[in-house]
């Protein structure tokens, strides 16, 4: 082979390399942005007016409420669960009953007020605030939502799933491990999505 003809193929070499190099860079960068927003249309963010009072009076993540009511009712405001929990954060009628009366509210207040976005999220927010002061982690409260005070309590008090009596360190129900590991997605897409963003 001639000296030139293995410069050019050389050469040949190179720009193939190069190429293929920013092919796979502008692959992964597409790659991140087509993620960034099926993320950011999965995990939108509504309500905020009132998400963000709420959160600040019961002293809450706002990312975290964002993360239940996605969770919850896909920011459906009519959603109605199998078991007829209603709203943004699927509240059941006995913890309607139990947060209208630990906030003080009126005969004015019925459950269909569940169906208001406002009270809803006002209602959940508080039950949240609640079962993290209670429980001291977003995990176990999120348990508690789930599977109620009592039922986690009981978990907390035996050794085979905490060990401490605080902290879970099995859930012996698969659908509220998998509940609260959806709470956990949801809130670390939200951190991920809208922390990052307002401070880009």
């Amino acid at each position: 082979m001639s000296r030139r003809r293995k410069r050019l193929t050389a050469a040949v070499i190179v720009v193939v390399i190069v190429v293929i190099a920013a092919v796979a860079i502008a692959l992964t960068v597409l790659g991140k942005e087509t993620r960034r927003r099926v993320l950011f249309a999965t995990h939108p963010i509504q309500y905020a007016e009132y998400v963000e009072e709420y959160s600040a009076e019961y002293g809450l993540d706002k990312y975290l409420l964002y993360a239940f009511i996605k969770t919850e009712s896909g920011f459906d405001p009519d959603a109605v669960s199998d078991t007829g929990a209603r709203g943004l954060m699927q509240l059941m009628e006995t913890t309607f009953d139990w947060v209208k009366f630990r906030l003080g509210d009126g005969d004015e207040v019925v459950y269909d007020d569940m169906f208001d976005p406002e009270m809803n999220i006002r209602y959940g927010a508080y039950l949240v605030s609640y079962l993290l002061g209670r429980f001291g982690s977003t995990d176990t409260a999120a348990a508690a939502y789930f599977s109620g005070v009592g039922e986690v309590s009981g978990w907390l008090e035996n050794s085979e799933y905490s060990e401490d009596g605080v902290h879970l360190d099995k859930i012996p129900s698969r659908n509220c491990a998998h509940y609260v590991s959806k709470i956990q997605n949801a809130l670390s897409v939200y951190t991920e999505l809208y922390a990052e963003e307002r401070t880009d």
